[in-house]
């Protein structure tokens, strides 16, 4: 209680603890309201205490303080778990420990104690609720629980959840749907309820030499600042502070940024491997020695005959991401996903233990304030609750539905419509930059028309991205959902929908459209009959797709970090600046500063959820193009878990502490995501990627065909052997010879000219076997993956069901020595078994 008194959070006779705040402004009339809801918490067992806030005379803060009794009464009411009897380990006879087994964990144990990323176990608060039985409470057998002290009893969490039930059962006018304090703060007679923090995050005494000042300080100095990046979170005391929910969050994107590092690794190598061999690539070594071989005009009016060796770097830094390791990282990303998905559900099982919430269910939610008005006119039976409830017609219900599918297929068209815009942009501009004034960007036409169209593309992204929030808010609120988890699913799923096509569409145009369809010279097809389609690069459209996907996860990445931290800040500079001057921060209590904070975002962790799962998607789905989107994403990561737990710690109000037992909806969304990767990775190394054409030349038709010479290179002459021709004299501008372009036609000379060599199908049969057997051959092993690994790990599944059963015999022993002991009082005669 110590931090409490010198942060302040007491009511004015310095003995009852803050536990929650409500604040409201003086000019609001609604005063009726707030009156009847005051004088019923008061009559539910809450004591309240209005304090005028110090830096605005309009605003009015409200102290609530839930004693003992009460909260004795809620918790029975609420089934809430808690300790009754210190842990006795349970472990079975076993033989001698091996020797040299026992010594290498014990030196393991050793190094992992010296291991710098590991926290120091005594800068923490001893969390023994961890290390004790937990059953729910009961007021009659409170003698059974471990109270040392009734303040610290129950946590400061437990509290701010009891009191919040409170305030969400509480009516404040007569009638059914008249009740809680949401309703209260959607029609303005409260503007905002929170829990206080539990005092300032920073401290002029050293906490080395002074110790933490309460728990938010710790925080900041072990978890939030920049100089902790590299250690392990603290996830008792987040749990703690903030709440199960927040920090099972924190727990998975840990998670998730640890399972990173191996496939970042991993992809590096693969980088590496490809500039080792870069010079050794028989492909890049043809096109660049290739001095005599012409490329036909990649444009119609500026465009001129190109050497095929002024290519040579294109090819070479194509050869970086398409590589013998591409195949490989692919199937390695596709099994990565699987077992970072099965591991996280053991972590998941592990953490809901240690925090007891293995038995917890969420309590029975109680219908949206929106859904009542909207309905209140039909009722029926709750089965869970059996109390009468307004309901949602089925036809109304599938009505509704249709109309925001609809409204989510229009969205999606919407976005089509951008990317066709960004596609005629493309086609546009390639014959400006083909004859721009700057020399650089004339050589380099291509790459400056890709590179403009990614910044656009980029740009109309984002805009898109606010539009789509509002869009995905109204057709949610079309709905009608009736409880608030159900409208956080449905907003989260079109969010989610909308975002990822709006990020993914551009990116699947290039790898599986982009110069598919351009016919051939002297044939080209044209968009409207006026714009010749775009080719791909005479080294591939490989690279396109990489810059593309880096361009935006780069920037994107930077964009979302600064609407995190940098917007955030400047509000709250904002809120203080608005201070009158003569204030000192020091003389303003602890809720006021609270309330000077931004709030949580409204939408919850929704946010916070989203952009990882749609990094996690970049990550998977076109990571055979592009290898080192899991070094990218590690790194963001990094700075992303210091960037959110810095904005929890000082920038936000402190949030409710909820309890949760996963991470709700996006778990399934990240299933969906790994099955899409398989997909899509297939589809990039048999369609997009040259690994299928140079497989089939180097066993069909190049020199190892008939038999395999040593030392003779299999893939000699394949640049050749991929490049048609063209003869110049049909094209009627006065020139002759022949040019080259990048299919698999017949020659001018040949009985049918420009149509499809027999090797086209070949290379077309194998693109399509290749992709039956990679997609068989993955899922294959991520279903054998998944079936090895068991959701709970099998000791602390038997720990758990052994636990169960102790609890029961230790509730029975204490209730016997409870009424041993009353009968001793009386003078009865003790029995040693139940009376």
């Amino acid at each position: 209680m110590n931090y409490i008194a010198s942060s302040g959070l007491l009511f004015k006779d310095g003995k009852k603890r803050i536990d929650y705040i409500l604040v409201y402004r003086k000019s609001n009339i609604q005063y009726d309201k707030r009156n009847t809801f005051e004088k019923n918490l008061r009559a539910e067992g809450l004591m309240l205490e209005k304090e005028p806030a110090v830096a605005n005379a309009d605003i009015m803060f409200i102290k609530i303080h839930i004693p003992w009794d009460t909260l004795c009464k809620y918790a029975e009411r609420l089934n809430i778990r808690m300790p009754f009897r210190k842990k006795s380990y349970y472990t079975d006879q076993r033989t001698k420990p091996m020797g040299s087994v026992h010594n290498y964990f014990r030196r393991l144990k050793k190094w992992m104690s010296q291991n710098p990323m590991v926290l120091d176990k005594s800068a923490f608060p001893d969390l023994k609720e961890s290390d004790c039985y937990n059953g729910p409470f009961s007021r009659a057998r409170i003698h059974h629980f471990i109270i040392n002290n009734k303040d610290t009893f129950f946590s400061n969490a437990t509290r701010s959840r009891i009191v919040y039930h409170m305030l969400q059962h509480t009516k404040y006018e007569n009638g059914i749907s008249k009740v809680g304090i949401c309703k209260l703060i959607n029609n303005g007679s409260y503007i905002a309820a929170f829990p206080p923090h539990e005092g300032a995050y920073k401290s002029s005494q050293p906490i080395k030499t002074n110790g933490p000042q309460n728990n938010r300080h710790l925080l900041y100095e072990r978890w939030a600042r920049w100089g902790m990046w590299y250690k392990h979170q603290p996830l008792d005391l987040i749990r703690l502070y903030f709440g199960e929910k927040i920090g099972l969050y924190f727990a998975w994107l840990g998670w998730y940024t640890g399972m990173l590092i191996p496939a970042a690794l991993v992809g590096l190598c693969v980088f590496f491997y490809g500039i080792f061999t870069m010079n050794a690539s028989q492909v890049s070594q043809e096109i660049c020695k290739a001095t005599e071989v012409f490329m036909c005009p990649l444009c119609d009016k500026n465009c001129s005959l190109q050497r095929l060796n002024e290519s040579c770097i294109y090819a070479k830094v194509t050869y970086l991401f398409d590589n013998g390791g591409t195949v490989f990282f692919a199937i390695f990303m596709a099994i990565w996903a699987t077992v970072f998905l099965e591991f996280w559900k053991r972590r998941r099982s592990t953490l809901t233990y240690t925090w007891d919430l293995v038995e917890w269910e969420e309590e029975e939610e109680t219908p949206r304030p929106q859904f009542e008005a909207k309905y209140y006119k039909m009722e029926r039976v709750n089965p869970i609750s059996g109390k009468p409830e307004p309901y949602q017609p089925s036809s109304d219900k599938i009505s509704r539905l249709l109309i925001s599918i609809s409204g989510i297929f229009f969205m999606i068209s919407l976005v089509i419509t951008a990317v066709f815009a960004v596609v005629v942009y493309r086609l546009v501009v390639m014959e400006q930059f083909a004859s721009f004034k700057w020399n650089f960007i004339k050589q380099h036409w291509q790459f400056a028309t890709s590179a403009a169209a990614v910044c656009i593309n980029f740009v109309i992204i984002m805009a898109l991205n606010l539009a789509y929030e509002k869009i995905a808010f109204l057709l949610t609120n079309l709905e009608f959902p009736r409880t608030e988890s159900e409208w956080e699913n449905s907003f989260a799923l079109k969010m989610f929908l909308f975002q990822f096509v709006n990020l993914n569409s551009s990116i699947f145009y290039i790898a599986f459209f982009l110069g598919r369809f351009v016919g051939h010279p002297g044939n080209y097809n044209k968009l409207f009959n006026r714009w010749r389609l775009e080719e791909c690069h005479p080294s591939g459209c490989l690279i396109d797709l990489c810059l593309q996907m880096g361009v935006i996860m780069f920037l994107k990445q930077i964009w979302n970090n600064f609407m995190e931290l940098g917007y955030p800040l400047i509000q709250n500079w904002w809120s203080r600046h608005k201070i009158k001057r003569g204030i000192q921060d020091a003389s303003i209590p602890q809720w006021e500063n609270d309330w000077n904070l931004q709030p949580m975002n409204i939408h919850g962790l929704m946010d916070e959820y989203l952009e990882m799962v749609l990094q996690f998607g970049f990550t998977t789905i076109f990571v055979a193009a592009f290898p080192l989107a899991p070094l990218l994403a590690l790194l963001n990561n990094i700075i992303e878990i210091r960037l959110d737990a810095y904005k929890f710690v000082t920038q936000w109000r402190r949030p409710l502490p909820a309890r949760a037992t996963d991470i709700g909806i996006w778990h399934g969304i990240l299933e969906g995501i790994g099955i899409l990767a398989v997909i899509t990775n297939a589809f990039v190394i048999a369609i997009t990627s040259d690994y299928i054409p140079r497989f089939v030349y180097e066993y069909k038709y190049g020199p190892c065909a008939s038999h395999f010479e040593y030392g003779v290179n299999c893939l000699k002459g394949y640049v050749n052997n991929s490049l048609s021709f063209f003869d110049l004299s049909e094209l009627g501008m006065g020139k002759s010879g022949y040019c080259r372009y990048r299919d698999y036609r017949g020659p001018p000379w040949s009985s049918k000219p420009y149509e499809f060599t027999l090797q086209y199908w070949h290379i077309l049969a194998a693109r399509l076997a290749f992709i039956i057997v990679f997609e068989h051959l993955v899922f294959g092993i991520k279903s054998f993956i998944a079936y090895l690994i068991p959701d709970v790990p099998k000791n602390l599944y038997d720990r758990i069901r052994r636990e169960k059963y102790l609890v029961q015999e230790m509730m029975y022993e204490a209730e016997l020595e409870h009424l041993q002991q009353q009968r001793r009082k009386s003078g009865h005669p003790v029995h040693h078994e139940w009376p």
